[in-house]
């Protein structure tokens, strides 16, 4: 038996949407037996903006590993945590991680960009 679904409103601001949908059953509104897996690959992961004190040589030592890795401070400081993160927990590492080994062999100038991909997901 087929279910008949309501037809979605129109909304005049994001606001009413918000609210509207904050209290209505989609399943009114969707079929969701005919839901898809969909990937959004430029979707970024939102951040926390935090302070952080270091001793100012292991600050050093990191911008100057980060220098030599030609990438910003900060990032490499990203990648290392999620490096060990990850083998804290014991998975595969990521593709940022690769891109931060390559990076570290010494990738040539025509590669750098693609490994920048890997990087800054």
């Amino acid at each position: 038996m087929k279910k008949h679904l309501k037809k979605i409103p129109h909304f005049n601001t994001e606001d009413a949407e918000r609210e509207f949908w904050a209290k209505a059953d989609t399943s009114e509104y969707f079929d969701f037996s005919k839901a898809k897996r969909v990937t959004l690959p430029n979707l970024k992961p939102s951040t926390e903006k935090i302070s952080l004190r270091l001793p100012a040589n292991l600050l050093y030592r990191i911008k100057t590993l980060a220098n030599r890795s030609d990438i910003p401070y900060q990032s490499y400081m990203k990648i290392i945590l999620s490096e060990k993160i990850q083998e804290s927990f014991g998975r595969a590492k990521r593709p940022a991680v690769r891109g931060l080994a390559a990076r570290r062999r010494g990738v040539s100038a025509a590669n750098k960009h693609h490994v920048g991909l890997l990087v800054h997901r």
